[in-house]
């Protein structure tokens, strides 16, 4: 059999709808194409993930995916655990603080200082 040769109409030719159709296959394939890489991407970011999920496993990307979404809700929720602790830390200081500077206030009131009084200025003050 002898090679056909193929001859593409110039694009001035063509009509939109014909070039739409010429391009349509071109980005599918690109498109694919960046959904892969980043599927692998995700892969290599959370290769340990996967070893404690399913070690020595042939990974689908449904796999992947799955398991990048369990990940990030894990991480979210150890941020949230975080963030009330250092948030109930900060509210203890504070209200401790402000217990502080009551009892100050209410033991200067007195002229007149106490042995208690004393004792526990000196406390505080530690």
């Amino acid at each position: 059999m002898a090679p056909s040769a193929v001859f593409l109409e110039p694009d001035s030719l063509l009509t939109p709808k014909e070039k739409n159709k010429l391009r349509k296959p071109v980005v599918e394939k690109m498109r694919r194409d960046r959904i892969n890489s980043s599927i692998e991407q995700l892969k290599l970011l959370l290769e340990k993930e996967f070893q404690r999920h399913q070690p020595n496993s042939k990974l689908e990307k449904a796999d992947i995916l799955e398991v990048a979404v369990s990940y990030l809700k894990q991480q979210s929720q150890l941020q949230m655990k975080r963030s009330f602790h250092k948030s109930s830390q900060f509210d203890f200081r504070e209200g401790y603080s402000r217990c502080l500077q009551e009892a100050f206030y209410f033991l200067s009131l007195h002229k007149v200082r106490t042995e208690t009084q004393t004792k526990l200025l000196s406390h505080f003050q530690k």
